[in-house]
């Protein structure tokens, strides 16, 4: 499963590469996964013979995956919201951004280029749970993708949490550097992806 967490919809083909075993190793990991309701497969052509079969994590799948106390946390933001009203509810996602942005900032201190500041990014978000990890593109622009959302009931619930994510990012990169969001999980994105170059 986190194969196709990380990756999105593959053949079996694809995923025995990945996991370094047969197709048909794979296929048969990904049927018994599909009797469990996991996975699911979807025939697309594929020229002449019998159409490819792409592979990928179902509704039940992703609940196997983290999101730290989901119910609880939109519960207390509703409440937030209900109780001490909207600009309340912003101070508290305000004060989480400054602490997050201090603690990042600290760790990124003795790291001046751009790559490498986006590979200390991606690890302190695998670290809280966003199974992240950033490339280098051929036209020198950088990806930053986060995988999985641990927060995401929340970030659904209130869209403060990830306006304040990326208002972070472009604090911590710089001002002559832009961060874009192209895919967003809350948006029914499979992903968050950030593309990140120098301006």
């Amino acid at each position: 499963m986190m194969a196709l967490k990380m990756h999105g919809a593959m053949t079996a083909a694809g995923m025995g590469k990945k996991l370094g075993t047969t197709a048909e190793a794979a296929r048969q990991q990904l049927v018994r996964l599909g009797e469990e309701g996991l996975v699911v497969a979807s025939s697309a052509p594929a020229g002449r013979g019998r159409p490819t079969q792409n592979w990928e994590l179902t509704e039940a799948a992703q609940s196997r995956f983290p999101d730290t106390h989901a119910a609880l946390t939109v519960e207390l933001l509703d409440s937030i919201r209900s109780t001490l009203g909207e600009d309340a509810l912003n101070l508290v996602i305000a004060r989480r951004e400054a602490e997050t942005r201090r603690i990042y900032e600290t760790a990124m201190a003795d790291r001046s280029r751009l790559s490498d500041r986006v590979a200390a990014l991606a690890s302190m978000r695998t670290a809280e749970g966003y199974m992240a990890e950033w490339e280098e593109r051929e036209d020198g622009s950088l990806l930053l993708i986060e995988n999985h959302c641990p927060i995401c009931a929340a970030a659904a619930s209130c869209q403060g949490f990830c306006r304040a994510e990326l208002q972070i990012f472009r604090s911590l990169l710089g001002p002559s550097v832009a961060v874009d969001r192209t895919d967003h999980i809350v948006g029914g994105g499979r992903r968050c992806t950030y593309v990140i170059r120098e301006t």
